[in-house]
């Protein structure tokens, strides 16, 4: 690609992620008036005829990995794991 090509490119990207951000802000109130909702009618499950809504809590149990290094440097390097990735940004 030429350079005028990836510019083009990025203002395109650019472009579609402000409407992806628009997109997902609507989704998110929409989210938030239905769990609004929810609570005011004192239920975490609402069924319709297509659809059942749930907002509920879930506990779950996870394992605190700077305690762990903090109290047992030890183990915590016993058992700890490296993990790589690659991350594409634009500036």
């Amino acid at each position: 690609m030429t350079e005028k090509m990836i510019e083009n490119r990025i203002r395109k990207l650019q472009e579609i992620e402000a409407r992806q951000k628009e997109l997902e802000a609507s989704a998110e109130a929409i989210r938030a008036e239905l769990k609004a909702d929810l609570e005011e009618k004192g239920v975490d499950e609402l069924k319709t005829r297509n659809f059942i809504v749930r907002w509920k809590e879930i506990v779950s149990s996870r394992l605190d990995g700077k305690a762990l290094k903090a109290a047992l440097p030890d183990v915590y390097g016993q058992f700890c794991k490296a993990s790589r990735t690659r991350r594409f940004t634009v500036v």
